[in-house]
């Protein structure tokens, strides 16, 4: 049995060359990284910058200096490294804050800006006792300060001591 397929005509299509148009220029060379030879492996995006992380004020680096002195010894007339009175420690905390600071108590109680004991901020200078005992304050309700024999450099209540007066370095 044989079968026979009727013919099929198709019509022929004129192929038209293909028209060249230069591109120079108008797109830039982009090259596409890939890892060995593996296109499909794209490297990750670029980490986005940081964000811009606060500046410390002079006061916060006082504070965090003077809390790195937490436990030394106290001795009169001492201005640091090991031991420290209570105007040596101010004066040795605002020092590695880049800030000179008279030596005594009384004369520290004259720097600065006076601010209200109830606009506290870290590393206002806090002076009790009617000027002859200065404290940093720490922030919280507290300070760090050169105490007495015994004790050394401490944190206690900004409420534990009459306060004086207080400035802004």
């Amino acid at each position: 049995m044989s079968v026979s397929v009727p013919a099929v005509e198709v019509p022929v299509v004129a192929v038209i060359p293909p028209i060249e148009i230069p591109l120079v220029n108008i797109f830039p060379l982009i090259e596409l990284p890939f890892h060995s030879g593996t296109p499909e492996i794209m490297p990750r995006a670029p980490a986005p910058p940081a964000a811009a992380t606060p500046q410390k004020t002079t006061g916060e680096i006082a504070v965090d200096a003077a809390r790195t002195k937490l436990g030394a010894a106290y001795n009169y007339g001492a201005v640091g490294p090991d031991a420290f009175d209570c105007s040596g420690l101010v004066q040795w905390s605002y020092g590695q804050a880049g800030v000179d600071l008279p030596r005594t108590s009384y004369e520290q109680l004259t720097v600065g800006t006076p601010v209200s004991l109830d606009d506290l901020q870290p590393g206002d200078l806090v002076s009790f006792y009617d000027g002859s005992h200065s404290a940093l304050y720490a922030g919280e309700g507290k300070v760090i300060h050169a105490s007495t024999y015994g004790v050394g450099v401490t944190t206690s209540p900004l409420a534990s001591m009459p306060a004086a007066g207080a400035r802004r370095i």
